[in-house]
């Protein structure tokens, strides 16, 4: 069909085009990637499906306002080089965001086709955008303003820092990035698994920032190797952003956490994902607990959660539980990830809480008391109350438990820099508008602000910063247009 006369009616004829995935019962003995992406044709086919709205609002379901159309547009026309010039306009990860952003609950929840088919893969050609220009080994980057001598420190390399730093480099600023781990990426690296974002990917998108002069230090905790004082007062930077994320993990508060066996999120996931824990003793030194013909649970509903039972069934557990207070209809996980669960053999405990963890003589978990629940009343997230059932205790035996339930912001930048307000639950306060702190000249977003969020919600607020960041220092910030 040629994208110039194809009609609307036509165009909505074209079924959604299915992204093509490893066999279940072969995905779930390797770390490879699950999904492999559209072809060219797929592409193209599901390109058509657009309608080219008048007024396209999926722009504004965007939280860093990809001009979707635009980019999807040139899909349809066969410019594969030209939809990534232009979706590079906004958004420097796309082949990051394609695979992690909730597309589902942004841009597609609000596609017009949406109201009476399927919506169109936005982030299927997002994901295949970034991809083309990868295996073409072309290179595309973005228009970088003349210097204006101003500096800007990025605290962070995860979504929200490398999302500011990029839009700062455009405006002409220097930036360098601090990282406190060996590797940079945060959470891209450490808290997503293999089989569902590449780290190759992530490393080569890193490389594009590299290219527009951004500057990485890893190895540096700010806060412990240098405060946010040093960095302006010391070593010269006009402006500071702060996208740290949130990465204290919370625990139940049961009795029993304490035995060994018992695990954050986090830990596990960093092990396996940074320090190639899943491939102890070949080419790592970092073990994790054995999950071979174990039985491991995890206790939580949100993506973090499935994607550390989906890493335990990779390495080899016999069991692998979601153990989950609510209903399935109550997770906050992507439906496409508890679909890919269940079908690797998760099994699912729902209406479920756990009570106490049980332990043997030497202090190894050997169990978890669960109790039964039904839903009663919303409360205050819009979601049903879970409720006891009386009398409905039972042990569920299990060799690790893996605690999802969520994350707190480090305290070492509120330790260290007593000046920036914090709320109650400890995240920085912001005006939502500028993502301005209460000390002059630093700004702050993703996780550290928000508590635990999306990828492309992090990536807005690091676009937001930096517009307010470059109107602050280099005078009224300019559209990349007008360059």
């Amino acid at each position: 069909m040629d994208a110039r006369t194809i009609t609307a009616k036509e165009r909505m004829a074209i079924p959604r085009q299915e992204m093509p995935a490893q066999d279940p019962q072969v995905r779930i003995g390797n770390f490879n990637e699950v999904n492999l992406g559209l072809t060219p044709e797929q592409a193209r086919q599901e390109a058509l499906r657009c309608i080219q709205c008048k007024d396209p609002v999926c722009i504004a379901g965007c939280p860093v306002n990809i001009k979707i159309d635009q980019f999807i547009k040139l899909i349809a026309e066969g410019d594969f080089m030209g939809a990534v010039r232009k979706i590079k306009e906004d958004n420097v990860l796309p082949s990051i965001c394609g695979r992690v952003c909730p597309q589902e609950d942004q841009c597609e929840k609000v596609c017009v086709i949406g109201k009476k088919h399927e919506p169109v893969a936005i982030g299927n050609l997002e994901r295949f955008v970034g991809d083309y220009e990868r295996m073409s080994g072309q290179k595309i980057d973005p228009k970088i303003a003349p210097p204006t001598g101003r500096t800007v420190a990025v605290v962070g390399s995860g979504p929200a820092s490398l999302s500011c730093a990029n839009d700062l480099a455009q405006f002409g600023h220097k930036v360098v990035v601090f990282e406190a781990l060996h590797e940079l990426g945060g959470v891209l690296m450490y808290g997503i698994p293999e089989f569902r974002l590449p780290k190759e990917i992530v490393r080569e998108e890193l490389d594009g920032l590299r290219r527009m002069g951004i500057e990485f230090r890893t190895d540096v905790v700010v806060g412990r190797t240098i405060t946010v004082d040093e960095l302006m007062e010391e070593e010269g930077f006009d402006a500071v952003f702060i996208g740290v994320g949130a990465g204290l993990p919370w625990f139940m508060g049961i009795p029993g956490e304490n035995l060994v066996g018992v695990l954050a999120a986090n830990e596990f996931l960093t092990r396996v994902n940074l320090m190639k824990a899943y491939d102890f003793p070949n080419s790592s030194d970092t073990p994790v607990f054995d999950c071979k013909g174990k039985s491991v649970a995890v206790f939580g509903g949100g993506n973090t959660a499935m994607d550390a039972v989906r890493t335990a069934k990779r390495l080899g557990a016999e069991h692998a539980y979601i153990v989950y207070r609510r209903s399935e209809k109550e997770m906050p996980a992507r439906q496409e990830e508890i679909h890919n669960a269940l079908q690797e053999g998760v099994e699912f405990l729902l209406l479920t809480i756990p009570l106490e963890f049980i332990g043997n003589e030497q202090a190894w978990l050997t169990g978890v008391k669960c109790q039964k629940m039904e839903l009663g009343e919303p409360d205050d997230s819009g979601r049903r109350r879970p409720v006891a059932v009386p009398g409905s205790e039972y042990v569920l035996p299990i060799d690790m438990a893996i605690i999802s339930i969520g994350n707190g912001s480090n305290p070492l930048i509120r330790q260290t820099t007593p000046d920036i307000e914090v709320s109650k639950k400890e995240t920085i306060v912001v005006d939502i508008n500028t993502m301005q702190t209460s000390k002059e000249n630093v700004y702050a977003g993703g996780d550290i602000v928000t508590g635990g969020a999306t990828v492309i919600l992090a990536m807005g607020a690091g676009r937001t910063a930096a517009a307010a960041i470059n109107e602050k220092l280099a005078g009224k910030a300019k559209s990349f247009e007008e360059w």
